[in-house]
């Protein structure tokens, strides 16, 4: 009896001695000493089974959920003044699913905004798998297209390498580069198809760049569908949207949406791009114009953190300044609704937290 109680508190000693070095796993005991596991209390974000009672809401989701009146109104007012000219205008703050619209849905010239779905199209090859980033296209002679671009002057069997001709078709809207991609993605039928799954209703390629004619066709509800898809995880990976986002801000024309935002939101005016970025606002933004149509969509951080898409598109009298007037008014209106939000104040500690040292 003596020796069984000497081993027993011999051995309860050893135990609670080694109890730390075995919880971190830094000594190992023979299985009759193994220490009980501790069962942790399940938490409620562990037990699947138990419903959260206060669910935070989805942020950044491409999910309207209440339009802004006001702005859908202010819009109507705007287009009004135009009557000979056709309007679409459609924007969606992505954090709280607010949004503003005026024929949205109606199917009008693309004109060069084709290539930001364009670019969504072979970003989701890359993800796939189907087409590397770095990968030579050959420029052949029904690619060659007209108008923007420096491409056109290579020799016919020029290789560029994916990044290049992705770049250059947003930065300064080159049209081969954006014919080279089209067809890698499978050509007209297939890219289509793949703008449908995106639900893209609107937007389809009917003809190679340029399109003068104006018969490749998108909305304004597309265009920023289409960026939203990207920006919030939806539609590619988070490495393949950090290539959409910089291609993207490689664009150099910023005298439609840009140059409308900065104007309403008031203050000091100048180059778009710094007075924004002084303001607290970044817009990756493509453009469109082919003379009978212009066009503008993007997303726009804001200043406390929250973002939002917008899309423009106008028909009108070739080359008449009104249209692109009627974008940079239709973008001003809805700056007050883009305004950041005051940041909450900081909570004061108590006195017994002061006190704590």
């Amino acid at each position: 009896m003596v020796l069984g109680i000497g081993l027993g508190v011999l051995t309860g000693s050893a135990l609670r001695w080694f109890a730390p070095q075995v919880q971190r796993q830094a000594l190992n005991l023979p299985s009759w000493l193994q220490l009980p596991e501790t069962v942790e209390a399940e938490t409620p974000a562990q037990n699947n089974n138990t419903p959260e009672t206060n669910p935070k809401p989805v942020v950044g989701r491409f999910q309207p959920t209440r339009e802004i009146p006001e702005l859908s109104a202010r819009w109507r007012t705007i287009a009004a003044t135009q009557k000979d000219l056709q309007a679409s205008a459609y924007m969606l703050i992505l954090d709280d699913g607010r949004f503003a619209q005026m024929h949205a849905d109606r199917p009008m010239p693309a004109a060069s905004s084709i290539k930001t779905p364009v670019l969504l199209a072979a970003l989701q090859q890359v993800d796939a798998g189907d087409l590397h980033w770095n990968e030579p296209l050959v420029l052949t002679k029904d690619l060659v297209g007209g108008g923007a671009g420096w491409m056109a002057s290579r020799p016919l069997g020029s290789r560029f390498p994916t990044r290049v001709a992705a770049t250059e078709m947003i930065r300064v809207s080159d049209n081969s580069a954006t014919n080279l991609l089209i067809e890698r993605v499978g050509g007209q039928q297939i890219i289509n198809r793949r703008f449908q799954d995106l639900g893209l209703t609107a937007t389809a390629v009917n003809n190679w760049l340029p399109d003068l004619d104006g018969t490749n066709t998108t909305s304004a509800h597309d265009l920023s569908r289409s960026i939203a898809l990207v920006d919030t995880g939806e539609a590619l990976s988070l490495r393949s949207r950090d290539l959409f986002r910089e291609v993207m801000g490689s664009s150099v024309t910023n005298t439609l949406l840009p140059t409308g935002l900065m104007q309403g939101l008031g203050g000091a005016q100048g180059a778009p791009d710094s007075t924004l970025a002084s303001k607290g606002y970044r817009v990756y933004n493509k453009t469109g114009d082919i003379g009978i149509a212009y066009a503008d969509a993007g997303l726009i951080e804001l200043p406390d953190g929250r973002r939002a898409v917008a899309g423009f598109l106008v028909k009108g009298p070739f080359n008449d300044p009104r249209s692109t007037n009627l974008i940079r008014a239709l973008a001003a209106a809805m700056a007050p609704h883009l305004k950041p939000e005051p940041a909450p104040p900081r909570p004061t500690a108590s006195p017994s937290q002061e006190s704590t040292p």
